[in-house]
């Protein structure tokens, strides 16, 4: 399994990363949800999870991208407007969460992750996400 420890950031530099504009990770993030994400939804979730701004936070580094699904696909959601839905995480229980090696229900019960506003909408996004699987899967270089 793949460990991602990241080092948390000293306070006051959390605080500055905090203030750092969200759309350009949001803008690359999208692109990657476009790739991953996107052609696996079908349209009923499409239709759930369409138009709702999430933000998503990691808690080691500050740092915060916020995301709105489209018509087209994913989006940087800018820094206006409250999102629907926000996550905080540390990084290794994102990763872990996409990966399918942990689930919702258990880092949130275990305290790796919160979860903050619309709870319907949460639940939408959650059991999507379980419906559809990990989003990562480890390359198959070298394996036997």
């Amino acid at each position: 399994m793949t460990n991602l420890n990241l080092p948390s950031l000293p306070p006051q530099w959390r605080a500055r990363m905090a203030r750092l504009p969200s759309t350009p990770p949001s803008w690359l993030l999208a692109r990657v949800l476009d790739r991953l994400l996107l052609p696996r939804l079908d349209g009923a979730q499409r239709s759930a999870l369409q138009g709702q701004i999430v933000e998503v936070e990691l808690l080691e580094l500050g740092a915060r991208v916020r995301l709105l699904l489209g018509a087209r696909g994913f989006a940087a959601a800018g820094d206006q407007g409250q999102p629907r839905l926000r996550l905080r995480a540390r990084a290794d229980a994102l990763w872990r969460l996409l990966r399918g090696q942990d689930d919702a229900d258990r880092l949130f019960f275990d305290g790796a992750l919160a979860m903050e506003g619309d709870t319907e909408y949460g639940l939408i996004l959650k059991n999507t996400l379980d419906a559809i699987g990990p989003l990562w899967t480890a390359p198959a270089f070298g394996r036997h």
